[in-house]
C-alpha cells in the first residue's frame, strides 16, 4: 500500500504510536542512542498553541437542547432518564468548521447504558425518512469517536448516519477506497488490551487528531484506532464538532477542559 496519501509527519507519528502501543516501552527521559534522542512525552495539560472551546461557565458558541444539555461544576453534561429521555441527540460547537485539527478533552459516563461519543467533520442534517428523533435540529451525520460505558466500542471510528457504520474498530488501522470495503493495514494491540486502558465511570483523557485524510482516536495516552479515508464517497475534510448522547435507563455524560489547535492545511 503507497503512503502517499499521509503526510510526513502524520507517518512519523504513527510509527512511534504503533511502537508504543505494541511493546508497552518506556525510554528513560532524554536517554540518547546513537546519537539520537527520545521524543518527550506529551503533556495533556500543556496548552500552548490551543484554544479552549468551552470555558466551564456558559454554553456560548454550543447548541443543543436546553432539556438535554446544561453546564454543571465545569463541565458540559447531558442527561438522560426514563422518566425524561433523550433519545439520541446531540450538542454542537458553532465556533467553526476545522478542517485539519487536534481536539482534546475530558470524557466521563454515568449509567451502565450510557453512550456517547465526539463528532467531528460533521454535518448538522435532518434524520433519515421515517426515522423518529426526539430533537430532530441537532441530528449530526459524519465520523464519530465512539465512547460506552461498557466499553465495547470506546475508541473506535464509528461513521454516524452513514451505511459505513463502524470503519475502524477498536485496535485497527484501516484504510478505505472508493468501492472496496475497508483494509486492515495493521494492528494496534487487542481490543480487549486496549480496553484496560480505559476507566469506567471516571474521567478519560480522549484526543482526536484529524489531518488530512489520517484520523485518530487515542485514549488515555493510548491509540485505540487509525483510519486513512481516501474514499471520496464519504470522506469528509472539514465539519463540525459536536457530542452525542443515547442509551437507556438513568445516563449522564460530562465533558471537561476542551481544547482544539488548528493543523496546517
Amino acid at each position: 500500500m503507497s503512503l502517499n496519501y499521509l503526510r510526513p509527519p502524520i507517518i512519523a507519528a504513527i510509527c512511534l504510536l504503533l511502537i508504543y502501543n505494541s511493546h508497552a516501552y518506556q525510554a528513560p527521559k532524554h536517554q540518547a542512542t546513537g546519537g539520537f534522542t527520545q521524543p518527550e512525552p506529551i503533556d495533556f495539560n500543556d496548552h500552548e498553541g490551543w484554544t479552549q472551546i468551552f470555558d466551564g461557565k456558559t454554553l456560548h458558541n454550543w447548541d443543543g437542547s436546553p432539556e438535554v444539555w446544561h453546564v454543571e461544576d465545569g463541565s458540559l453534561v447531558a442527561q438522560s432518564s426514563p422518566e425524561h429521555p433523550s433519545g439520541t441527540t446531540n450538542i454542537m460547537w458553532r465556533g467553526s468548521q476545522p478542517s485539519n485539527f487536534e481536539l482534546k478533552l475530558e470524557m466521563k459516563l454515568e449509567g451502565a447504558g450510557a453512550n456517547g461519543g465526539i463528532q467531528y467533520r460533521s454535518l448538522n442534517v435532518p434524520p433519515p425518512a421515517g426515522q423518529t428523533v426526539k430533537y430532530p435540529k441537532w441530528n449530526m451525520k459524519g465520523y464519530q469517536a465512539d465512547f460506552d460505558y461498557a466499553n465495547v466500542y470506546t475508541g473506535q471510528l464509528y461513521e454516524q448516519g452513514t451505511r459505513r457504520g463502524i470503519v475502524a474498530w477498536r485496535g485497527q488501522m484501516v484504510q478505505t477506497d472508493q468501492g472496496k470495503k475497508p483494509r486492515l493495514l495493521g494492528t494496534l494491540g487487542t481490543s480487549d488490551e486496549l480496553k484496560s486502558y480505559i476507566k469506567v465511570g471516571d474521567w478519560n483523557q480522549y484526543q482526536v487528531i484529524a489531518d488530512g485524510n489520517t484520523l485518530i482516536h487515542i485514549v488515555n495516552g493510548h491509540v485505540m484506532a487509525v483510519l486513512v479515508d481516501t474514499d471520496p464517497t464519504f470522506s469528509q475534510s472539514k465539519g463540525l464538532i459536536g457530542f452525542e448522547i443515547e442509551g437507556g435507563g438513568v445516563v449522564k455524560i460530562s465533558h471537561r477542559n476542551i481544547w482544539l489547535k488548528t493543523l496546517p492545511q
